[in-house]
């Protein structure tokens, strides 16, 4: 794997925060067959510590928006965008992400894929998103950025595009396994 090139994603990123952004983004969102769906969670160092979510990411054909869950209540567009049965959203680990978020939203998802879980009953083992973007993809995905501050009033150059990496791998990957015809 380590001979593999390193890719990130290079489109359109929008830190959703503006209640027009919000709109622009769910018309984006609410239009596409398959997006690419991830959170982030500012890590916890100390036994018994957790956080909530703070940031949510979704990733169509020609942008990849940011949502920073505790910078203002996108709880009405995250349920829609959760709940569009239209929509198919990729992930991997996908239960996590939902436990976890519905502790900060409630909304009934639909459509939801976990790219993981179709790799592991294909005989896979390796199922995160870094192998699994190697193995179908042909790049790594560099990790840099996992344990930061999520929580950030603002985000990095380098956190953002991390998370906008991410999103837009689960939906490659969902892509890439039905033109492989892998079920998903």
């Amino acid at each position: 794997m380590l001979e593999l090139p390193i890719r990130r994603y290079e489109g359109e990123v929008h830190l959703v925060a503006a209640p027009a952004e919000v709109e622009r983004a769910l018309a984006d969102i609410l239009q596409e067959g398959v997006v690419g769906f991830d959170t982030e969670t500012r890590p916890a160092f100390r036994k018994g510590e957790s956080y909530l979510p703070c940031l949510a990411q979704v990733a169509t054909a020609r942008a990849v928006y940011l949502f920073q869950l505790q910078r203002q209540d996108f709880s009405g567009a995250m349920s829609e965008i959760l709940g569009a049965e239209g929509t198919v959203k990729a992930g991997v680990s996908l239960a996590d992400d939902l436990r976890s978020l519905k502790k900060l939203i409630a909304f009934e998802e639909r459509s939801m894929v976990d790219v993981g879980l179709v790799a592991r009953r294909h005989g896979l083992k390796q199922t995160g998103v870094r192998n699994l973007a190697g193995i179908f993809l042909g790049f790594r995905i560099p990790k840099g950025t996992k344990t930061s501050n999520w929580a950030a009033a603002r985000l990095s150059a380098q956190q953002i595009t991390y998370a906008a990496t991410d999103a837009w791998a689960c939906r490659e990957l969902l892509l890439c396994f039905r033109n492989l015809g892998l079920g998903a």
